[in-house]
């Protein structure tokens, strides 16, 4: 029997955990958390200073018993849960439930699972931090507390299934606040003048420069208001003289980003690979939490995924200065290592930022043992962090100022003159080369055209997944693990949908929220939200009781929900109507909203569910495609339809009578969409049987709780080898080296 017990969060853990430390330690997985607030009652007495009562989770049952057996023959239970405050509450409610001695019991914690870190941390224990636990659980009962008092009302006034909340009730503000500033935007006129420039010695190539000023009075952005005003410029600058008047040169530097948050970690997974919040966070904790690379045992890859710090290890950093002058060259290394201190509000700078475990670990060279999803954001995680250590890309930039009467337009051009950190890490608004042929001051340049341009200002743009992340952070709200489960949930209740990559509100979401804003003001805008977080710092620094801030929130909202109870009325939430008529009931057709976007539905619902996809245009998508192929479950046509990303599928016409779905082999033939098939494995998230299902790149494990828990794996298939040629064949020992050179 093990001596020491080792409890993680995640199945995944445990195999990678247990490697690492031997025999003499079992670990085991509380698969999340064991006890929380009851799902069918509110759980907080209000009058005894909002003492919360917590039950057992049901579905945790056989590992809480599994758990107490190997506690009760351990000499010490290790709590190695997540190192952030969620995972510290966890480990309080798994000392509190399986009633652990406080003589037997230790709280490790590691920012990544690497030999190293794993065996340090166990060297190292401490108790639990009640301050932490206190912050989580402030939270969470702050939380309950505005979801089970303010959701009843939502489902009485407006809708049956609403949900409110501290966080996402203002994320879907955010969103409807900007939809109210684009369609009260009113687009204002302004021109710019350029000049088409040549230099005097017959040379046929021209550069362009910018009506600067006139007269030493600077051109703002709108001070060209028409074209009329456009128009006397130009007949000022008839026969004008171009003569250069300045030329500075100088050498500018760009510093590289640091490496990743959570936040930031999110917004580049998005706009970079396209990877939603949610499959960004699901695809790092797999790379965080274990993968065999090639080696006897699984690897964490990169640290610990939720985070607001932006520190490094000093021992990883030399690491990685040492790795750039071997790989890059020494000028790659900057003369003293580089430090970022985060902007954001309450960031826990005693973290780390995301980084790779072993800096050296290239992408390329472990590629083959990660799924491209997996390798895409290793690949993107390791050149930021990389990059983040390397020197600063230097550019050449020219200027010039060229006179012409009264104006002065300039000309500027750049040119890189050093990589830096840009040879690993390409930024988006990196500056493109722009030359301008060699100038001298008094030089008199040829006019080849004037060219005044008519431009509008335009709205600001619709919040997309990274810009409302930036924006939440920016504002102090939320949390690195709150990021994906807010977006996650406005998606889901349809307060908001996507409209090319874009969050638009629904009507829902809009009544919802101009009933929130209008009653519980108080509480759902962005200085209390970003306030509520700056307290929960403050709880789990030791600085107040989490009693307080629950009380000093309680009351002011109880007052509004009361007022609310009393004099809102009943909201109705009109669809908007389209020139379509049902075909089944021939009664007309409304734009209804979906989290993937609009369609129209039957205005006889619920008697009649007819529904058909929208087009653009806001009438009805052309018929689906008929194929000449019938269904094998009831003989009735198959029709070709567009699936989720465009894939085509082919459905039974008699849908959704019969659900019978079938893909299509590359030579156009049907092929029956699998049944899922039962598995032995556990979903590490909730427990649950996971499912085996075909998908267009092959097999892969789904949970059977879908759609509450979506958690997903790959199956990651071998590949047989192509047989030696005959003429290449050699003994199997000369090959067996050539692969490990290869390596």
């Amino acid at each position: 029997m093990a001596k020491y017990l080792v409890i993680v969060e995640s199945p995944a853990k445990e195999k990678t955990i247990s490697k690492i430390l031997g025999k003499d330690f079992t670990v085991k997985s509380s698969y999340g958390h064991i006890r929380d607030l009851p799902k069918s009652k509110l759980g907080i007495d209000i009058e005894s200073n909002f003492e919360p009562t917590y039950a057992n989770v049901a579905k945790a049952k056989k590992v809480i018993a599994d758990l107490k057996k190997n506690a009760a023959s351990a000499d010490k239970i290790y709590l190695a849960t997540d190192f952030d405050r969620e995972g510290e509450a966890i480990a309080w409610h798994l000392k509190e439930t399986l009633d652990l001695a406080d003589s037997k019991t230790a709280r490790i914690t590691f920012h990544e699972i690497t030999p190293e870190a794993i065996r340090d941390a166990v060297k190292n224990p401490r108790t639990i931090d009640m301050g932490l636990v206190d912050s989580q659980q402030a939270r969470r009962i702050l939380d309950r507390l505005v979801g089970y008092k303010l959701s009843p009302l939502l489902w009485k006034k407006i809708k049956i299934g609403l949900s409110a909340g501290r966080v996402q009730s203002v994320a879907v503000m955010i969103i409807c606040d900007r939809e109210e500033e684009i369609k009260s935007f009113v687009p204002v006129e302004y021109w710019s003048i350029e000049a088409e420039l040549t230099k005097k010695e017959n040379n046929p190539a021209f550069f362009k420069a910018l009506l600067a000023s006139k007269n030493g009075v600077k051109f703002e952005k709108l001070s060209i208001k028409d074209k009329a005003q456009a128009d006397g410029i130009l007949k000022e600058l008839e026969g004008a003289k171009y003569i250069v008047q300045t030329v500075e040169t100088k050498q500018r530097k760009r510093s590289p980003y640091g490496p990743y948050t959570t936040s930031t970690m999110q917004q580049d997974s998005s706009r970079r690979l396209g990877f939603s919040a949610s499959k960004t966070m699901m695809v790092a904790q797999k790379l965080y939490e274990g993968i065999n690379v090639g080696g006897d045992s699984s690897a964490g890859l990169i640290t610990y995924m939720r985070t607001d710090s932006l520190n490094v290890a000093k021992s990883v950093q030399m690491q990685t200065l040492d790795f750039l002058g071997a790989r890059y060259g020494a000028a790659f290394v900057p003369q003293t290592p580089r430090f970022y201190k985060t902007k954001s509000k309450g960031a826990q700078e005693a973290h780390e930022a995301i980084r790779p475990t072993l800096p050296g670990r290239t992408p390329e060279s472990i590629k083959q043992y990660l799924s491209n999803d997996e390798f895409k954001l290793y690949d993107l995680i390791w050149k930021r962090f990389i990059a983040s250590q390397m020197t600063d890309a230097l550019y050449n930039t020219v200027s010039a100022d060229i006179s012409a009467n009264d104006y002065i337009f300039r000309a500027a051009g750049s040119t890189l003159a050093f990589e830096g950190f840009l040879k690993v890490y390409n930024i988006e608004d990196a500056e493109k080369e722009a030359k301008l042929p060699p100038l001298k001051e008094g030089e008199n340049l040829d006019l080849k055209a004037l060219l005044p341009e008519q431009h509008f200002t335009e709205p600001p743009p619709r919040y997309n997944e990274a810009s409302l992340i930036k924006a939440l952070e920016e504002h102090g709200i939320g949390r690195p693990s709150t990021y994906a489960p807010t977006i996650k949930t406005i998606l889901d209740r349809v307060y908001v949908r996507f409209e090319g990559k874009k969050f638009v509100p629904t009507n829902l979401g809009i009544v919802v929220n101009n009933v929130l804003k209008k009653h519980f003001g108080n509480i759902v805008n962005v200085e209390f939200t970003a306030e509520v977080e700056e307290k929960f710092d403050a709880i789990a620094d030791d600085k107040t009781p989490w009693q307080n801030v629950i009380r000093d929130f309680y009351a002011p909202f109880e007052a509004d929900l009361t007022e609310a109870e009393k004099n809102l009325e009943r909201q109705k939430i009109e669809p908007q109507k389209s020139d379509e008529i049902c075909p089944n009931c021939g009664k007309p057709m409304v734009v209804r909203d979906s989290r993937n976007g609009q369609f129209l539905g039957c205005s006889g619902y619920p008697e009649c569910k007819t529904t058909m996809p929208m087009g653009k245009d806001g009438k009805a998508a052309a018929e689906p495609e008929e194929t000449g192929m019938t269904c094998d479950k009831c003989g009735s046509p198959l029709v070709k339809k567009a699936g989720f990303r465009g894939k085509s599928f082919l459905a039974c016409k008699r849908y959704p009578e019969c659900k019978s779905i079938y893909y299509m082999d590359k030579n156009g033939n049907k092929v029956l969409k699998p049944e899922p098939e039962k598995t032995d494995i556990k979903c590490e998230k909730c427990g649950s049987v996971m499912l085996k299902r075909i998908g267009k790149r092959g097999p892969f494990l789904t949970c059977s709780a879908f759609p509450k828990c979506r958690n997903l794996q790959w199956i990651k298939q071998e590949k047989s080898p192509k047989p030696p040629k005959k003429k290449a064949e050699k003994p199997a020992e000369k090959i067996s080296v050539r692969k490990s050179k290869k390596k």
